[in-house]
């Protein structure tokens, strides 16, 4: 995949820059007049050059980046049925489609494979087989940056668990205002707070200081393990971008909750979990990455 990526990444680039330097030759090599205004062509060889960067990005994690590459999927498809009906027409020589050979055909397969792993790779976060295992070595094993586990924690106290999504969404940023204004009702009501994120421990440091959560117990997994192991799955387009979404998102900037740098996986869903006495006893799975949890009921009563 990796290969593929960079292969059409390489090829884009060039061919792009092929028409931006050179608009008339590949009329000329196909017997037809060239077009009257050859800018709009130089733009053609732009937009393909750009899309090339974009396969060059998805190529360092092919899973991750698939809307790179479903974008450039459906291009290369689409331009394919678009020649063929203007062939068809008249309105272009056959011989043209030399150039869709290279540009559309040769691509469509290879992207429709990396497309169908993504799904597939999409589709196995869910499944409940080692939710058992992984859960113990949550609770059980992995140490927050203080040393203790959060199995160790929960006995003590309950404890909301919160994993976040990526630090530069402004919908963890929020979550984050959030959790430091709730968190003296949280020591109130003696239930400890714990973080899980994706970025690296420093980075992690310097996130949740901002924040006024420097001392909070976290976890770092920018391998995602802790998600996957608790059923947190990765978003698709309605979780991450539905109209809904992009209100709140608007509405999460109007408060300085602004996008940030991308620090983990940016389809990553989070999740809530409240631990007692080793176990998990409530859990919030957010539908979409707008969501914004009552944090005062979800551990309402736990105490009691």
């Amino acid at each position: 995949m990796r290969i593929t990526l960079m292969a059409a990444a390489v090829y884009n680039i060039v061919w792009g820059a092929w028409v931006i330097l050179f608009p008339n030759a590949i009329f000329q090599w196909v017997g037809i007049n060239p077009p009257l205004y050859p800018q709009l062509w130089q733009c053609i060889g732009m937009i393909v050059a750009v899309y090339g960067i974009g396969y060059a990005i998805a190529a360092q994690s092919p899973l991750r980046h698939w809307p790179i590459v479903l974008v450039g999927w459906m291009g290369k498809t689409l331009g394919a049925f678009g020649f063929l009906w203007a062939a068809a027409g008249g309105q272009l020589p056959w011989s043209f489609g030399a150039t869709i050979v290279t540009n559309d055909l040769i691509w469509i397969v290879p992207f429709a494979l990396i497309l169908r792993a993504a799904f597939v790779e999409w589709r196995s976060e869910d499944g409940r087989r080692v939710y058992e295992q992984a859960t113990h070595v949550l609770l059980e094993t992995v140490q927050t940056n203080s040393g203790e586990t959060l199995a160790a924690m929960s006995y003590q106290a309950p404890v909301l668990t919160a994993f976040l999504r990526h630090a530069g969404c402004p919908f963890c940023r929020e979550a984050a205002a959030d959790l430091a204004r709730e968190k003296p009702m949280f020591d109130a009501i003696g239930v400890r707070l714990a973080l899980v994120h994706m970025g690296e421990e420093r980075a992690g440091e310097q996130f949740f200081e901002s924040y006024g959560l420097a001392d909070t117990p976290r976890v770092s997994d920018p391998e995602r393990t802790l998600y996957r192991a608790l059923g947190l799955r990765r978003g698709g387009l309605r979780n991450l971008f539905g109209i809904r979404v992009l209100r709140r998102a608007i509405s999460a900037a109007s408060r300085g909750h602004w996008p940030g740098a991308l620090q983990g996986d940016s389809f990553q869903m989070p999740g809530l979990f409240l631990i007692r006495n080793g176990e998990i006893v409530r859990t919030f799975k957010y539908e979409t990455a707008a969501d914004r949890p009552d944090y005062a009921e979800f551990v309402c009563g736990i105490n009691a």
